[in-house]
Parts: C-alpha cells; structure tokens; sequence
C-alpha cells in the first residue's frame, strides 16, 4: 500500500470566498448580499443595534442589603401542620418530607422553620428551628426542641 493508491476522502474543494472571479463565490459581494453592516465585519452576539445595552439598562443594587433578595427564604411550617405527626414523634427534615409531602431536594435546598400559627396538642421532639412562639408553644404542649 502506498499513499497513491489511497482512496481520496475529500470530495471537492473548499469555496474560496472573496478571492477573485474564478473562485466561484468572488468579485462584488462574495455571497454576502447587498449593503449593511453585516456585509462589512463581525458584530457581537450581545449587540442590540445602537440601543442602551441591558447590561447598562439594568441598575446596580446598593445598600446595606443589596443580597438579601438573593438569600434563602425557609418553609414554613405553622403548629396546625405538627399536629399531623403522631404523640412523641421526633420532627426533622426526612419525617417533614414524609408527613407533610414537601420534597426532600426542596427541603435540601430551603431549609424548614416551625412558625407559631394556631395550636399544637402533642408532644413532639422538634430538630428543626422554631420561632420563639413557636418554643413555647411547643414547650408547653410537653415537646421539646434539639435545634
């Protein structure tokens, strides 16, 4: 076997754009079309046409809290909602998840916080963090809080 006998792979030859009559796409326009600005150069994916850019369009956030619209908000989780657990049953992420039906990759991502609103009647172990209404809410019905 020599490189002569090798079959040619490449059928046909690159069109040569702008290098004259004969290349086959060469002379006036070179098979840009007609006028304009794309016909004379390279413009940017983010150009807008002469128009204020967004990036510049966009304020910039200043202050104190500039970031905490960015901070993650927690599930909340009202007293009237432990009351689906049973007597002395232990409250964290993975029984939430079962329980109460929130998805676990949602729990993972935004934590869960116990809220005072309405009334508990069992005593459960709560690992997960509760307001201070919420304690002694829970204090008081005979739980207890591991947070």
């Amino acid at each position: 076997m020599e490189l002569t006998n090798l079959k040619r792979i490449v059928i046909g030859t690159k069109k040569r754009v702008g290098r004259g009559a004969g290349s086959g796409k060469g002379m006036h326009t070179t098979g840009k079309g007609q006028k304009g600005q794309k016909t004379r150069g390279k413009i940017p994916a983010w150009f807008e046409g002469g128009q204020l850019p967004l990036i510049r369009r966009t304020p910039f956030l200043k202050g104190k809290n500039r970031f905490k619209s960015f901070s993650e908000k927690p599930i909340l989780v009202s007293l009237d909602q432990l009351n689906k657990f049973e007597n002395k049953d232990v409250v964290d992420h993975a029984t939430l998840a079962k329980v109460l039906k929130i998805s676990p990759k949602r729990l993972e991502w935004e934590k869960a916080k116990v809220v005072g609103n309405g009334k508990l009647t069992k005593a459960l172990t709560v690992k997960i963090p509760a307001t201070a209404s919420a304690t002694k809410a829970i204090t008081a019905a005979g739980g207890s809080i591991l947070s």
